[in-house]
């Protein structure tokens, strides 16, 4: 079935779609009436919606959470899943962050690439197939989420609500080939009230900014003897005198959290700096477990969690965010466990560890790993499809962080990041070259035909 004359026909159509809702400033907003994440992300998903009429197609909205449209008949249905909220534009920008402007072959703006342009570019796939006469044995149905980027509450409220199951599907809000893996994420919170003694009290703690950041910088304040400066001489370590007592900074470097070796941890090397001095009572028993338990481990070894596969390779720990007072102390850790491995496995030794210590859990947020076994129908096509369109081999990958595959099941990640190409998202001057949006657009009207017929 030919359905790429339609694309490349109406490619000046796709772009001004696309521009249409980059102008759209959909950050998460305030609740509104009738508009959960904010009155933009609401303008957002309604203009969608409209464009989807515009096409020809069905089409439905869930409390204003997350729409959809759809094609064909059909008992079972096969999904595309993308999202029109962005994170903020943020500093750094050289062209209008709003503003989808074309240039030198390539259309700048927040969501160009993550994740306006794949979904804008599914909806003209399925426009293309509609024009060829294609009638599935599955209906199509394209899914319009608004919240990936600040919790994936919108698809919580879809499945909650009854929302239909794919048996299979797809979000282009990952990377080419096919992300067919990908670890389970827990991001726990742990706190420790504090009733300190002795000549050494513990007044600050504080480093990080998320859970998902292993820290470049954390910094502790005790009140002290004057001459305890003297007790901590470490490698990326101050120690400035303040009234009272000492100030102790330490510096790391910054990785993504799903990749925490490729950092240094300054929340683990401020605790093991704070271990050298002569702490007493529940001080001591708190710094001695952050620094012995995790310090610069980033595998989970003496916390008792350490795993490993052959698909997704060793479970990690990220120590992201401390805060403490002389009260109490929390720390925030994102563990991200093998694709084979369960929930089970490792809960129960995190939360143990933990307790021994004195740590009550305060917050935890779990998304099990998901793993599509290679011979699966789903990772059958998609491999074909790719292969077809690229003529490159679909070499399958299991990854540490997390997609929007994790918000529905059946699906995996596919596209839209081509091999060696730039990740720009979320980054100043975010752009998608216009020749890579029209590939996927007939990448995915490909993908959407094998599945679907």
């Amino acid at each position: 079935m030919d359905f790429k004359p339609f694309i490349r026909r109406h490619a000046d159509d796709l772009i001004a779609s696309l521009q249409t809702l980059i102008r759209i400033p959909s950050v998460e907003g305030q609740l509104a009436d009738g508009a959960p994440f904010g009155r933009d992300v609401q303008d957002c998903l309604e203009a969608t919606l409209d464009l989807c009429r515009s096409l020809g197609f069905r089409t439905e909205n869930i409390d204003n959470m997350v729409g959809y449209c759809e094609y064909g008949e059909g008992d079972e249905m096969i999904a595309v899943l993308g999202h029109l909220d962005v994170v903020p534009a943020g500093d750094g920008w050289t062209k209008a962050p709003f503003g989808g402007e074309t240039e030198a072959g390539r259309i700048y703006g927040r969501g160009t690439m993550d994740d306006k342009g794949p979904t804008v570019a599914a909806l003209y796939a399925l426009a293309a197939l509609k024009d060829a006469g294609f009638t599935p044995s599955r209906r199509i149905r394209i899914l319009f989420g608004t919240n990936e980027e600040t919790g994936c509450k919108d698809m919580k409220h879809y499945l909650a609500q009854g929302g239909e199951t794919p048996v299979m599907g797809f979000t282009p809000d990952g990377e080419y080939p096919i992300i067919n893996g990908e670890k389970g994420i827990m991001n726990c919170t742990f706190t420790k009230k504090l009733h300190q003694t002795g000549d050494y009290k513990l007044t600050r703690f504080e480093g990080g900014t998320a859970s998902n950041v292993s820290p470049a910088y954390a910094v502790a304040e005790i009140r002290c003897p004057a001459d305890a400066a003297g007790k901590i001489d470490m490698p990326r370590v101050t120690v400035t005198a303040i009234e009272g007592g000492l100030r102790i900074e330490a510096e790391g470097v910054s990785a993504h959290g799903s990749t925490p070796e490729q950092g240094e941890n300054a929340i683990g090397r401020l605790a093991m700096a704070l271990a050298r001095l002569p702490l007493s009572g529940e001080l001591l028993n708190t710094i001695a477990f952050l620094a012995d338990r995790i310090g610069m481990e980033t595998r989970g070894e003496s916390l008792g969690i350490a795993m490993r596969d052959e698909l997704s390779g060793d479970l990690t720990v990220n120590l992201g965010v401390a805060k403490g007072n002389e009260r109490e102390l929390s720390v925030t850790l994102s563990v991200r466990y093998p694709v084979t491995k369960t929930y089970d496995e490792v809960y129960p030794r995190l939360i143990k560890a933990f307790s021994l210590a004195g740590f009550a859990e305060t917050a935890m947020m779990h998304k099990a790993a998901i793993y599509m076994p290679p011979e699966s129908e789903l990772i059958q096509k998609l491999s074909r499809v790719y292969e077809a369109e690229t003529g490159e081999k679909a070499v399958l990958k299991s990854i540490g962080g997390g997609t929007y595959a994790k918000s529905i099941p059946n699906l995996v990640a596919f596209g839209p990041i081509f091999p060696g190409d730039e990740v720009r998202e979320h980054k100043p001057d975010e752009y998608m070259e216009i020749e890579r949006l029209i590939q996927n657009a007939e990448i995915i009207a490909a993908a959407m035909y094998e599945l679907a017929k």
